[in-house]
């Protein structure tokens, strides 16, 4: 099954918001209907493919059959950038410019080699596509001569399973839901679920650095990657032979967070661990934000740590985005504070030790125990929040999100000026917004902060953004954060990740692209400015 072309996820989960909700938005944000809907697939004028004869030829040949080379609009128009908000409201506005010439899917590593070089020899760009979920342009090279989305649905096999070393090897096509569903046959997990987990690729997790919501138990998505076989214009790269070597630089490192700009991921190792006998949610309120991150960082620091840990702050915990399904129902809280998730998963016996340890550390720090309803609310709405995106763009308020990590101590400073540049950015221009946070993530030395903001859209939501996202990432470098914890580069972030790394750093990513892609074919524009 397709993403909904024009939105998030499977169309048959979304729903309306409530008209309590509508009408907290016309009176708090002046948030008003949108004169007209959006398109319709087919109402969309596509323009004419860019791909020559001879090139359609070179690409079947590298496929093996014209059946794997689509130009139909419809195909194209799947293809055409990402999730993110301005994504959506382009796509729904009919606006395709930028939409791929063709749509290329290979079955195997030597059939990825094939098509790079096809592309090469015939001038085309080369986007890696796995679920198409990103929301940092980065599915929207900087193309000169047309572009082709390179699906890789078909390389969709756990290749292999080590139940002694507990490794698997997974194609980059594997959408989560069914890599989970094969390791959890044979009796494991990744414990990899990130928000976007029902429609993100094996490959994609491994090309974003992607961070999952039990990363305080099983880790980032990095941390879980042994292996990586990627295909080069140039050829094959290799990364990977043992969990942990000093034979020299780990070019895994170099690869993972690449995406697609230095190669295509073929195939991935993984950690793996065992199904936790044991899963248990429960939700904790704290008066402050101040004094909740406290509570995090101890137990990040010292322990024990759960297997999820976030916090929300005042703003989003009075909304309920804490709690995604629980926003406009009648028993939605009035006054909560901040709350806490904690999550713990594994054998019965550690589960128990860990949550009665944690327990302590809590309510050392100020903690109310609110039960175990809160934190089993958050996990059956965890992959919500999308949807609710798509609400809120159909009754003609503007939702983003954006998130950044940096050390505790500077944590503090960090929040406060991206809360103050996003409010002063959007009142000036007329739409005073609704700014919330939580964290995300914790690690012994910092955490992250993922920040949602609503809106009014403006004339052009679009244009009307701009000047906000540019506001919020300077406000993030000035204030020492990352300009990504896990959303990625892209298009949208390159600008400040070249700031972050500095001009010694980028040249040594151009010199590693020269390298790996002498013609400049693979996601041009995206993360390494075009030379």
């Amino acid at each position: 099954m397709d993403m909904l072309w024009s939105g998030w996820g499977d169309p048959a989960k979304a729903a309306p918001l409530p008209d309590s909700v509508i009408g907290l938005l016309r009176d708090l944000l002046g948030v008003t209907p949108r004169e007209s809907g959006p398109a319709g697939l087919g109402d969309i004028a596509v323009p004419e493919s860019e791909l020559t004869g001879a090139a359609r030829e070179a690409l079947t040949a590298a496929v093996g059959d014209a059946a794997h080379v689509r130009t139909d609009a419809e195909a194209r128009i799947r293809h055409t950038r990402g999730k993110s908000t301005p994504d959506l409201l382009r796509i729904r506005a009919g606006e395709v410019d930028d939409v791929p010439a063709a749509v290329v899917l290979p079955a195997s590593h030597d059939e990825v080699l094939a098509v790079l070089r096809a592309c090469a020899e015939h001038g085309l760009a080369v986007v890696p596509f796995g679920g198409g979920t990103s929301v940092v342009g980065g599915l929207a090279p900087e193309a000169k001569h047309g572009f082709v989305a390179l699906d890789l649905r078909r390389l969709d096999a756990l290749v292999a399973l080590d139940e002694v070393s507990r490794t698997a090897v997974l194609q980059p096509g594997l959408r989560a839901p069914r890599a989970e569903a094969l390791l959890n046959e044979r009796g494991f997990t990744l414990g990899h679920f990130p928000q976007s987990y029902e429609w993100a690729s094996i490959g994609g997790f491994a090309a974003a650095r992607s961070s999952g919501q039990a990363s305080a138990g099983y880790g980032r998505f990095d941390e879980m990657v042994l292996g990586l076989t990627v295909a080069t214009p140039e050829g094959t790269l290799e990364a990977g032979r043992a969990p942990r070597s000093a034979a020299g630089p780990d070019l895994r490192q170099l690869v993972l967070g690449s995406e697609g700009a230095l190669g295509v991921i073929t195939s991935v190792t993984v950690r793996i661990r065992p199904l936790p006998q044991t899963r248990v949610y429960e939700g904790w309120r704290f008066e402050s934000f101040e004094a909740g991150a406290a509570a995090l960082r101890a137990l990040a620091q010292d322990g024990p740590r759960p297997t999820v840990l976030r916090l929300s702050d005042e703003s989003e915990s009075f909304i309920g985005l804490a709690q995604p399904d629980r926003i406009g129902s009648a028993d939605a809280p009035q006054s909560v504070g901040c709350i806490a998730i904690a999550g713990y998963e594994g054998t019965a016996e550690d589960t128990a030790d860990r949550r009665a340890r944690a327990r302590e550390v809590l309510l050392a720090h100020g903690g109310e125990f609110v039960g175990e309803e809160p934190g089993e609310r958050w996990a059956h709405g965890r992959y919500n929040a999308p949807y609710l995106r798509d609400a809120l763009l159909d009754a003609g308020a503007f939702a983003e999100t954006l998130e950044t990590a940096a050390f505790w101590s500077a944590l503090p400073g960090l929040y406060d000026a991206v809360r103050r540049a996003l409010t002063a950015a959007l009142t000036e221009a007329g739409t005073p917004p609704l700014v919330m946070c939580h964290i995300s993530h914790v690690y012994e030395n910092g955490a992250s902060l993922y920040f949602t903001v609503v809106s009014a859209q403006g004339e052009d939501p679009v244009a009307h953004w701009a000047p906000v996202k540019r506001a919020a990432n300077d406000a993030i470098l000035a204030a020492g954060g990352t300009i990504s914890h896990h959303h990625g580069v892209g298009t949208d972030h390159r600008d400040w990740f070249t700031r972050e790394i500095g001009p010694v750093g980028v040249r040594v990513l151009q010199a590693v692209k020269a390298e790996l892609d002498p013609s400049g074919i693979l996601n041009p524009g995206v993360l390494i400015p075009v030379r």
